[in-house]
């Protein structure tokens, strides 16, 4: 045989055995609506996709998009990465749920995993945190702290998951302080560090000490340093860089082990359609460290509470309640039901303002 025809059998060869190995690879994609350094919801959901190739080596190749408007874009988006072979695709805001819901039809023999919607398929997940848990810490805190007794409130859009988290900071705020108010501003954006920023120092203008978000950036946090005397929270990511203060404390999203245990699923043929809504107990809701900007009895309260969310013990929506008209909701004792939780659309009573269509 020639020299040319071995290396070129050979060279053959390797290339089936190379498009054997690719072709033994899973391949997971995840949309995103910000950008991996925004230093909040999008940075955390980079992160374990990092930990998901850090545990399965080269047994997985994962892609991204980053910034990924909501809407006809995202549809673009998800369907490409598709079409590029990915075996599971992680879409992580709300906002791209009919987008998902309608590339999971056209492509049945995919895998989707939607992060806080609630619409499923044979071939489409939903999953997301118990975010009030830590909210309700947060606004124990922010009760305490404030001493103008008037808490900011950064808001993104007004869903379900963000007016919870206001009641619940609310809720909690005003145990630590009858006296305490919030003050919320919509933003209409996960992600926009100057309209946070605006938003932030409007807020510090009319008297807000306490600065809460339910946005992606550290910019709130920013105009909290620059103001002074204000203090916030890491909001999705730690924010540590804002350590020890404005930044007392932070919600941390940790995807890392559903991303790993899905991604397994996939591997293993037994990936199933399901809906996933966990909080502080299960890991995926953490509490950044407490600061000693906190006195020491609020941070013990806070880790108290904590603690009992963890357990079961306590639940942040816990009678008696009122809705904002004052009508009923929960009596003394009574726990809020998640279907009423998931589809929250009021405000409770002490909170001024209204929700906007």
């Amino acid at each position: 045989m020639k020299l040319t025809h071995i290396l070129a059998s050979a060279a053959m060869a390797l290339g089936l055995a190379t498009a054997a190995v690719a072709q033994d690879k899973t391949k997971v994609g995840f949309i995103y609506v910000g950008p991996v350094g925004d230093g909040g919801w999008t940075y955390e959901h980079d992160q374990a996709r990092k930990a998901v190739v850090e545990h399965f080596g080269d047994k997985v190749e994962t892609v991204y998009q980053e910034s990924v408007p909501e809407g006809a874009d995202a549809e673009r988006a998800i369907s490409q990465m598709a079409l590029q072979g990915a075996d599971l695709i992680f879409t992580t805001s709300f906002g791209f749920m009919d987008a998902t819901v309608d590339v999971a039809k056209k492509f049945p023999d995919v895998k989707f995993e939607h992060a806080t919607g609630y619409k499923t398929a044979e071939n489409l997940s939903v999953y997301s945190a118990r975010f009030y848990e830590g909210r309700a810490i947060q606004g124990h805190i922010a009760g305490k702290m404030t001493e103008s007794n008037t808490v900011g409130y950064i808001a993104s859009f007004p869903i379900p998951e963000v007016i919870r988290g206001i009641n619940s900071a609310f809720i909690h705020a005003r145990k630590a302080n009858p006296d305490v108010e919030f003050k919320i501003i919509w933003a209409y954006t996960w992600f926009d560090p100057a309209k946070e920023a605006d938003a932030a120092k409007v807020l510090i203008e009319q008297g807000a000490d306490v600065i809460l978000q339910h946005t992606d950036s550290t910019a709130p946090l920013a105009a909290a340093e620059k103001a002074g005397n204000v203090i916030g929270f890491g909001q999705a990511s730690d924010m540590a860089e804002y350590k020890p203060s404005p930044r007392v404390s932070s919600i941390i999203d940790d995807w890392a082990p559903y991303y790993i245990d899905r991604v397994q699923a996939v591997m293993d043929g037994t990936w199933e359609t399901k809906d996933t809504w966990d909080g502080i107990g299960p890991g995926m809701v953490g509490i950044g460290e407490i600061t000693d900007a906190v006195p020491e009895d609020v941070k013990e309260e806070a880790l108290a509470m904590k603690e009992a969310i963890a357990s079961g013990e306590y639940h942040p929506f816990t009678g008696p309640l009122n809705k904002q008209d004052g009508t009923p909701w929960l009596a003394e004792g009574e726990v809020a039901d998640d279907e009423t939780l998931l589809g929250m659309d009021f405000y409770v009573e002490g909170l001024s303002s209204e929700i906007p269509d």
